[in-house]
């Protein structure tokens, strides 16, 4: 959410934003519910003042006929003022839902385009992975070596449901260890938190209005949230923190769940897109200052960029484009693996920052060095997520012999240094 004064500062900046975002919104539309809602309120304002002045006048009346003219015209200011209420009362409900759908303005270095096709490589890292035989696809490498089932996956979960078995499950518990143990020594404190959250966190976080088709609900209305952000971003919902508290990292890990409601078609085999998985992910709260935001969005980019190097995958890192961004991202990094069998690099992870974009919708305040109120800045970056991380780290590291390699950073976490053998 962004300030309504900075909006009405700064229309043409506000809808060029959105224009770079593709995102339909009308800033003339917000403005003018605005002027509405600034009127209503000093009418009904003027009206109270009217009333508690008459409330007086009537108990200072010297006789019954005075006190009966004033308390009429009382009743007819009463009746005014509650017109009043009324019809700001429904201005008030447009007014926030137009201020919940303002997106957050992009940094001048985030590329124009429509969508991800428009994002911009800015680095790779490694070789890509070539074979002396006609590698397999994850799909065939785990079902052969006993490391998933997606036909019972299926038979349970319904469209998109897996198993992973024997090693499979154990490569995965190898993965979250090496990972708390990486992602913590960087300053990150571990969190588990609720992942059932109420609905005001994803209003907060910026995946409510739009984002409900991909979200599941359960039958008390809380939904289950498809990122630890959301409830990490919670946990300081309405409070206000000292200045010497910032920055706070957390490192959450988490069960996920998203409908990929928006992906009919895409992806339909495999680990690639699936409704639950289990992520860890990095979440700063920081002082409002651009450069500290910027420098601390670098820093989480290249926390998952190590990560991914001490496993010996390659991948590529790419600036997201506008029309790639969400609603309240200001920039975004995306780390995409190399997937030897399609030929091509997959996301596996994002990072992003929001100014105070979260932070203003959520009311997470701190006092300053000068102690003045100020809204704090939010980031958030994947760290790794599983099991979609084994579709890149199975493929490339198959074997002729049709066993897999275990990364030398995994082995001890492991037990072994190759499965299948």
């Amino acid at each position: 959410m962004l300030d309504i004064k900075f909006i009405r500062e700064n229309k043409e900046l506000v809808a060029e934003g959105a224009k770079k975002k593709r995102i339909k919104f009308d800033v003339g539309e917000l403005i003018a519910v605005d002027d509405e809602r600034k009127r209503l309120m000093a009418d009904a304002e003027s009206k109270r003042a009217a009333q508690n002045a008459a409330s007086e006048q009537i108990a200072r009346a010297k006789d019954a006929a005075e006190r009966e003219r004033l308390i009429g015209d009382m009743k007819s200011v009463k009746a005014g003022l509650e017109k009043d209420e009324e019809l700001l009362k429904e201005t008030m409900k447009n007014w926030q839902k137009l201020m919940l759908s303002v997106p957050n303005i992009p940094d001048m270095s985030v590329p124009d385009g429509a969508d991800d096709s428009a994002n911009s490589e800015i680095k790779t890292w490694g070789e890509k992975t070539e074979f002396a035989f006609e590698p397999k696809d994850h799909i065939e490498i785990m079902v052969k070596l006993g490391m998933a089932d997606f036909e019972r996956g299926g038979k349970v979960h319904g469209f998109r449901g897996y198993f992973l078995t024997g090693d499979g499950a154990k490569l995965s518990f190898a993965i979250w260890n090496y990972a708390l143990q990486f992602f913590s020594g960087r300053g990150f404190v571990p969190v588990i938190p609720p992942i059932i959250v109420r609905r005001l966190n994803l209003f907060g976080t910026g995946y409510l209005p739009d984002g409900e088709e991909d979200l599941y609900k359960t039958q008390d209305g809380d939904y289950l949230a498809g990122t630890a952000e959301v409830p990490i971003m919670g946990y300081y919902a309405d409070e206000v923190l000292a200045h010497n508290e910032l920055p706070k990292k957390y490192l959450g890990f988490s069960p996920c769940y998203r409908r990929e409601a928006g992906a009919h078609g895409k992806d339909t085999r495999g680990l690639i897109r699936v409704n639950e998985f289990y992520k860890f992910e990095q979440v700063i709260l920081c002082e409002a200052n651009h450069e500290i935001s910027v420098k601390f969005h670098e820093e989480l980019n290249r926390n998952t960029e190590e990560f991914i190097e001490s496993l010996g995958i390659p991948y590529r890192t790419v600036v997201n484009c506008g029309g790639d961004l969400g609603l309240g991202q200001v920039k975004k990094y995306d780390i995409e693996l190399w997937v030897p069998k399609e030929n091509k690099y997959r996301e596996i992870g994002s990072a992003s920052y929001f100014h105070d974009f979260q932070c203003r919708r959520l009311n997470i305040r701190y006092k300053d060095a000068d102690g003045k109120l100020r809204y704090a800045h939010s980031l958030n970056s994947t760290a790794i997520p599983t099991p979609r991380i084994l579709v890149s780290l199975i493929e490339n590291f198959q074997q002729a012999d049709g066993t897999v390699k275990v990364p030398e950073v995994l082995v001890k976490h492991f037990g072994a240094g190759f499965i299948g053998k």
